[in-house]
């Protein structure tokens, strides 16, 4: 699905990735780790076409990105921080971004019903509470069929139902084959929801694998305590 070959990418004189080599198979869900600033939020954007690396490659289904921008039409994003027109509301929203992405058999109906929006869809989106933007945010994201998922901080604001749902979410689109990226946080919702991690630390990838391999690697019993046990030795 995503192959990264040797990335490199600098802002000003600070080197945010460093060499990165990078392969996501197709299906699963993997989530990107790592500290604030460790780079993992540029390798996103990378992917995303957001940010232009100074070297490397990225391929994705064997097809360069940098050829192209129609790639894009095949990946869904949830950016952690949802920057809506606060003028507009639920609805247009929705309406204005299927006619954009030309999503002819949208599931925003059934998303909707889903994260219980009903009540919001004629409200203004500037008079949203965070985490009713974060359904709105939800609902975006998964409302077409694209084969790759990326999702940045997607629990960010949600209540437990919500967060339940969610979960249900991810993994029924994981079911149907689909490749979906994570970045969070929330190590206790990385852990349930993944089938593998990359742990990015100073713009290199310093493990992809398994929980369980990585527990061993740090000899750890929990997840957490693994991702503490790098973070320890990092600052060091």
């Amino acid at each position: 699905m995503i192959q990264i070959k040797n990335l490199y990418k600098k802002f000003g004189k600070n080197q945010v990735l460093q060499g990165v080599d990078l392969d996501i198979e197709t299906g699963g869900i993997f989530a990107v780790l790592g500290p604030n600033g460790s780079g993992k939020t540029t390798l996103i954007k990378c992917i995303l076409g957001m940010v232009i690396p100074d070297s490397g490659t990225i391929n994705i289904n064997d097809y360069p990105i940098g050829k192209s921008e129609e790639y894009r039409r095949n990946i869904d994003y949830l950016p952690q921080i949802a920057n809506f027109p606060s003028n507009l509301s639920v609805e247009e929203l929705i309406n204005m971004i299927k006619d954009l992405r030309v999503i002819k058999t949208a599931k925003d109906k059934e998303l909707i019903e889903v994260f219980k929006l009903a009540p919001y869809l004629k409200k203004k989106l500037g008079n949203l509470s965070g985490g009713t933007k974060q359904k709105v945010n939800i609902v975006l994201a998964f409302m077409s069929d694209s084969p790759l998922l990326i999702l940045d901080e997607p629990t960010s604001g949600l209540d437990p139902i919500s967060l339940l749902r969610l979960k249900e979410l991810i993994n029924s689109e994981k079911e149907k084959g689909k490749t979906i990226l994570i970045t969070s946080h929330i190590m206790s919702f990385v852990e349930q929801v993944t089938n593998d991690i990359v742990f990015i630390l100073e713009g290199k990838i310093y493990f992809k694998g398994s929980i369980s391999e990585l527990k061993s690697k740090t000899g750890q019993e929990d997840f957490e305590h693994a991702i503490a046990s790098i973070l320890q030795k990092s600052y060091a």
